[in-house]
C-alpha cells in the first residue's frame, strides 16, 4: 500500500496531493478504513481499493461491514482486476507470447488452478502455481522447463503449502456479492475484456466514483508520460532501453508502475544493473 502513494496517476500521485494539503491517511487494512469512518462520521472515507483478486476479498467484506454499521460516509474507489483475463491478452497478441508462465500463489490462494489450467490447455502453454521465496520460484521454473521439453501443457503446483485446486470458496462468494466483471484499462497495455472488477448495482451506493462524480479514466498516465512499461512488463524491451530509464524515470519520480515498487523490473535495474 505504501507504493501505492508514490504510482503517478493523470494528475499527480497521492504523495504528491498530501503535500498540497489534502488528506490522504496511508492505512494497511480495508477495516482499518472502515473503523475510522465510524470514529469520524463527519468525515467522507474514500478507500482506494486496488490490488488481484488476493485484495478484493478484503475489500468486499469492508463494504459489508459498513454498510451493517450504517456508515453512509464510507465509499470505495474500485481498481482491482483480474489475472486470467491479462493472461488470455497477452497470449493473444501477436508478438512476446510467453513460452510459460508463473502464476500468482497469492491469487491462486483464493482463486484456484480452475482458470490457470484452461488457459494451459487452451493456450498449449505450461503453467505453475509459485510463491514468492527463492525456492518456491526455482521449482516453479524447474516445472515449467520440464514441460517444455516433454511437450505437456498443464498447470503444475510449486505452492501447495498455501494454494489449493479450489482456492478458498468462502473469499470467492465474499467477491461474487460485492464485484462484478469488466473491461479495464491496464496501465501500459490497454483494455483487456474483463480484466476488472466493478461494484454490483446494489452496491453502487458504496461507489465513490458515482458519489463525487470523478468518473474513471479511460487511459492510464503511462501513455500520456511516454513511458514505454507496457513494453517492459510484456518483455519486449529491458528497462534500460526505454530513453526515460534512469534520467526523468527513477524510483524517486516514477513514471510507470514498475518503476515503483522494489519488485519492479525497472526499479531492480535501477538499483543492480544501469546498463
Amino acid at each position: 500500500y505504501g507504493d501505492m502513494m508514490r504510482v503517478p496517476g493523470s494528475s499527480g500521485d497521492l504523495f504528491s496531493a498530501k503535500a498540497r494539503g489534502g488528506d490522504v491517511l496511508l492505512m494497511y487494512s480495508p477495516l482499518e478504513a472502515v473503523a475510522f469512518a465510524g470514529s469520524h462520521p463527519e468525515a467522507e472515507v474514500v478507500f482506494f481499493a486496488v490490488g488481484f483478486e488476493t485484495t478484493a476479498p478484503a475489500t468486499a467484506l469492508a463494504m459489508q461491514q459498513a454498510r451493517a454499521l450504517g456508515y453512509a460516509n464510507f465509499s470505495v474507489l474500485c481498481a482491482h482486476v483480474q489475472v486470467p483475463p491479462a493472461l488470455e491478452w497477452l497470449m493473444d497478441q501477436d508478438e512476446g507470447r510467453p513460452d510459460a508462465f508463473l502464476a500468482p500463489g497469492h491469487v491462486c490462494a483464493i482463486m484456484g488452478e480452475g482458470d490457470y489450467g484452461r488457459l494451459a490447455a487452451r493456450y498449449r502453454t505450461p503453467m505453475a502455481v509459485t510463491g514468492f521465496e527463492a525456492p518456491d520460484l526455482l521449482r516453479g521454473i524447474l516445472m515449467c522447463v520440464r514441460q517444455l521439453e516433454n511437450g505437456d501443457c498443464t498447470v503444475q503446483n510449486a505452492y501447495g503449502r498455501y494454494v489449493k485446486p479450489e482456492g478458498n470458496r468462502a473469499a470467492q462468494e465474499r467477491m461474487k456479492e460485492v464485484f462484478e466483471p469488466e473491461d479495464r484499462h491496464w496501465r501500459g497495455l490497454g483494455l483487456i475484456p474483463g480484466g476488472g472488477m466493478r461494484l454490483r448495482r446494489e452496491w453502487e451506493d458504496m461507489d465513490a466514483a458515482l458519489r463525487f462524480g470523478c468518473g474513471k479514466s479511460a487511459h492510464g498516465a503511462d501513455e500520456a508520460s511516454g513511458c514505454l512499461a507496457g513494453q517492459v512488463l510484456r518483455g519486449l524491451i529491458r528497462p534500460a532501453e526505454c530513453p526515460f530509464f534512469g534520467t526523468s524515470c527513477t524510483p524517486l519520480a516514477p513514471l510507470g508502475a514498475p518503476m515503483v515498487s522494489g519488485e519492479g523490473a525497472c526499479a531492480a535495474y535501477y538499483r543492480y544493473k544501469r546498463s
